[in-house]
């Protein structure tokens, strides 16, 4: 008779699956969408862009004016003793002068050397610059979130396989327990059975768990309840191999890596153009409204002065030699404008090997997989015929759970082939820079 702790088995994997269906489907799409949505690091890398889209605004060119506002007031009590042209002499305790002032001073410079022109070009680039950093975050981030998704993807394919697994061997001990009640088996292929079912289920339990796991390491990049249920879709569609050719044609030029090395250098180019305007003179206008008051003592040939009034001037100052600063400025910044070109050299060439290696990685784990598919049906149609010839007698139980076994590998394996060449052609699609420019 079957024991009891196999129903209950059965009815445990039924219940599991049952709720398995009822979980949320997350689609690649929706993970997208969140992960741009929600990740921690895209939030960070679209701040930083903001604060280069400030810096790069014309209030922080020095293009335009400044316009300042002054006031002032000033009180003395003196004793004072004054002798006027004439001899006469004039002595007043607690001299009392009040003075007042309030105007309005405009400056603006009109040349300084084409530092601020070259200044404002190249907090542009900067921007620019912030630009393909958030690109880079981003591409980063979507390798992760897939890496993670087909993790979650393969496990449950798994899963379903482990289920399989666990549903034939509780078959074939039902098999065995009614043949050795009717005198045609001994007890062996019952033990057999009870052994295989017992690991069929740890099995099942322990990839379970790693799933629950893979599932909050998902969450984690969605940045969202890491106690969400979900299932995933477990599609996948290769890349156009011609699409795939014509990526690869402009692959180095679209690279992250190699874009960034171009922003680089031209950010080191505005700074030592910047740094030329040194030599060169400065040309400023100023301008003020003003008002002034003042309230005298007896002594003071004045009573009192009031005036109000417009002033305005052009101001040229050419800084001749500022003890070799300027010299030294400009010679650091050629050569460190030499070393960024040196280096974009060093990431071409590394460019060039990177896509090389992912290129051939890609087309190697296609053929693994191409190869695992005839691997599966081969091991299907093994353990059929193995599973026909056990229940006809012809072989033993150790033998179909040979079978079994090999199947249940060849599937895995399968799934883990699927799931290694996407990620190898989703890393190929990120250096050819079409990462974010394709259906995934």
């Amino acid at each position: 008779m079957r024991k009891p702790y196999y129903l209950f088995a059965a009815l445990g994997i039924f219940l599991l699956n049952s709720i398995h269906g009822q979980e949320t489907k997350l689609s690649k799409e929706e993970a997208v969408k969140l992960t741009l949505e929600n990740n921690f690091g895209i939030i960070i890398a679209n701040n930083n862009i903001k604060v280069a889209e400030n810096n790069k605004s014309v209030l922080n060119s020095g293009f335009l004016p400044s316009l300042s506002a002054n006031g002032g007031a000033s009180y003395d009590n003196n004793d004072q003793e004054a002798t006027f042209q004439d001899g006469t002499q004039r002595t007043v305790d607690g001299a009392e002068t009040t003075r007042y002032n309030a105007s309005l001073n405009l400056n603006y410079t009109l040349f300084d050397g084409l530092g601020r022109w070259y200044d404002y070009k190249r907090l542009k680039e900067e921007y620019n610059l912030s630009e393909l950093q958030a690109r880079e975050t981003i591409e980063t981030t979507m390798l992760q979130l897939f890496t993670v998704y087909f993790e979650v993807a393969r496990v449950s394919e798994n899963i379903v396989v482990l289920e399989e697994t666990f549903e034939n061997t509780q078959n074939r001990l039902t098999r065995a327990e009614y043949s050795f009640e009717y005198g045609q088996n001994n007890k062996l292929a019952i033990l057999n059975a009870q052994v295989d079912l017992v690991n069929d289920s740890i099995n099942l339990m322990n990839e379970r768990q790693t799933l629950k796991n893979t599932q909050r390491d998902l969450n984690v990049l969605l940045n969202r309840e890491l106690s969400t249920d979900f299932v995933v879709d477990t599609t996948v569609v290769f890349t156009n191999t011609i699409a795939l050719e014509e990526f690869l044609i402009d692959g180095e030029a679209n690279n992250i890596r190699m874009l960034q090395a171009e922003k680089n250098i031209m950010i080191n180019d505005y700074n030592l153009k910047a740094g030329k305007s040194v030599f060169l003179p400065t040309i400023g206008l100023t301008g003020s409204y003003g008002w002034n008051e003042g309230n005298f003592p007896a002594t003071n040939f004045l009573a009192s002065n009031t005036s109000t009034g417009f002033s305005a001037g052009v101001n040229l100052s050419w800084n001749l030699f500022n003890g070799g600063n300027g010299i030294t400025q400009i010679k650091n910044a050629k050569i460190l404008l030499d070393s960024q070109e040196t280096l974009e050299q060093q990431i071409k060439q590394e460019i060039r090997r990177d896509i090389a290696n992912a290129k051939g990685n890609y087309e190697n784990r296609l053929q693994v997989y191409q190869l695992q598919e005839q691997n599966v049906a081969t091991a299907t149609n093994n353990y059929e015929r193995s599973n026909e010839r056990y229940k006809l007698g012809q072989i033993t139980s150790v033998e179909v759970r040979q079978a079994q076994i090999n199947l249940l590998n060849a599937k895995t394996s399968r799934s883990l082939a699927k799931y290694n060449a996407k990620l190898a052609e989703l890393q190929l699609l990120q250096l050819t820079g079409q990462l974010l420019n394709v259906d995934l």
